[in-house]
């Protein structure tokens, strides 16, 4: 095992007792009998595979893959497909409880899912990448269907992808465009996918904006990370009039106190690789950004990018996680100690599977949906799981990640009770 794989195996580990603390503490306040604790604690289904490859030499290989199914109380189970040389099991039984309780959070009718393979895509042809995605859909293509694990692009993966799979599955079982979401538009997938992450967050942040009473002008934003998520959030951000002040991205950070344009910053980071160096704002360490001036940090790349060694120089009022799990749960208790607001990821995040849950409708009832329409249901259903959490951490007393796991996991559970599952 090379250091990097190491290095990811504990991090996967210490992610999975996060995970499953965030579960105990809920379980704990919500009194749920041993019954339902252990069938929430577990996974339903593991599923080991091994994906052959023809290589354009004639050659074959044989990777690891897997995919795991957590809980499917709530309905079909959901979740990513990720190709990385560090992808691990134990990796994906974290995301796929995760998976669980973001779907729950935002009342959509699925369980969690995660999974993939152990590969380093850049080192295959394209020839031979699409030979991967046919071979691991076939290996896995048992345990998925359009009502019983749909799955979706993550890391190294998309709309591309997602086309293989879905026509590789239609091979053998007839045309199901809702067996896959993040599908091309021109197969069925949805309108408004692109930008779902960062306008779902956006819709967050505007409702706890309003619930605060804060005028949007008077906002100032720092996103950490402008990839996909946090360009789409910081630049719909500033279209409502909210003034993003810094963004940053794996090679440094720019700030202006004035405001930025991050359609300007995106088309720089374009042009030369990265947002250092952009002419209307000065250029800081990436790390730097964390302590800012300002009202919003919008965590957007890396996980764990909120330690208790950086936490101390945050200086918002409110922490809006984009990325998954960027707070460790020392800094999480820290900054809640501090009077700051932690929107978790499994609401700040939820953009995403909320538009794939309606991609998913649209192709079972072979529908397009305009996206002013895709948009305005997206809106409905931040907005209502944003209000819930406000709601009950304010009733509760406790911190907004509590009160969004509290709400994840009772609806899980009632789903099982109902089931007879405990």
């Amino acid at each position: 095992m090379t250091d990097d794989s190491s290095g990811h195996a504990v991090f996967a580990e210490r992610l999975f007792d996060a995970v499953q603390g965030h579960l105990d503490v809920a379980a704990e306040r919500l009194r749920l009998e041993d019954g339902a604790r252990k069938v929430l604690s577990t996974h339903r289904r593991e599923v080991a595979v091994s994906v052959r490859v023809p290589r354009d030499d004639g050659s074959f290989d044989v990777y690891p893959g897997w995919r795991i199914q957590h809980n499917g109380a709530r309905g079909p189970f959901k979740g990513g497909l990720r190709f990385h040389p560090n992808a691990s099991r134990d990796e994906f039984r974290c995301f796929s409880a995760l998976m669980t309780w973001k779907t729950a959070l935002l009342d959509v009718p699925f369980g969690g899912a995660k999974g993939g393979v152990q590969v380093d895509p850049k080192s295959l042809s394209v020839a031979e990448l699409e030979r991967l995605c046919r071979s691991y859909l076939t290996s896995i293509e048992l345990v998925i269907g359009p009502y019983r694990d749909i799955p979706a692009p993550d890391v190294n993966t998309g709309p591309r992808e997602m086309a293989w799979m879905y026509d590789e599955y239609s091979r053998s079982r007839g045309d199901s465009p809702a067996v896959i979401t993040g599908k091309p538009v021109k197969l069925g997938g949805s309108l408004g996918r692109d930008a779902a992450t960062g306008r779902g967050a956006l819709f967050a942040l505007d409702r706890i904006a309003r619930s605060r009473r804060w005028t949007r002008e008077h906002i100032r934003i720092a996103v950490q990370g402008f990839g996909n998520a946090g360009a789409w959030f910081a630049e719909l951000a500033h279209q409502l009039g909210y003034r993003v002040i810094a963004v940053s991205d794996s090679r440094g950070a720019v700030v202006n106190g004035e405001g930025l344009f991050p359609h300007d910053v995106l088309r720089h980071k374009q042009q030369t690789g990265s947002v250092t160096g952009f002419k209307h704002g000065d250029t800081i360490g990436g790390d730097d950004l964390i302590g800012a001036e300002c009202e919003v940090l919008a965590p957007a790349a890396l996980e764990e990018s909120l330690r208790v060694d950086n936490a101390e120089r945050v200086r918002a009022n409110l922490v809006l996680e984009i990325a998954n799990h960027p707070t460790t749960p020392d800094a999480d208790r820290l900054l809640h100690d501090r009077g700051v607001w932690v929107i978790p990821d499994i609401l700040g995040s939820a953009g995403g599977v909320s538009v794939s849950y309606l991609e998913w409708v649209q192709n079972l009832q072979r529908e397009r949906w305009s996206e002013e329409r895709v948009n305005g249901r997206l809106q409905e259903l931040m907005e209502s799981a944003t209000d819930l959490v406000l709601e009950r951490a304010d009733e509760g007393g406790v911190s907004h990640r509590a009160a969004a796991y509290e709400l994840a996991v009772e609806r899980v559970a009632d789903a099982g009770r109902a089931r007879g599952w405990h």
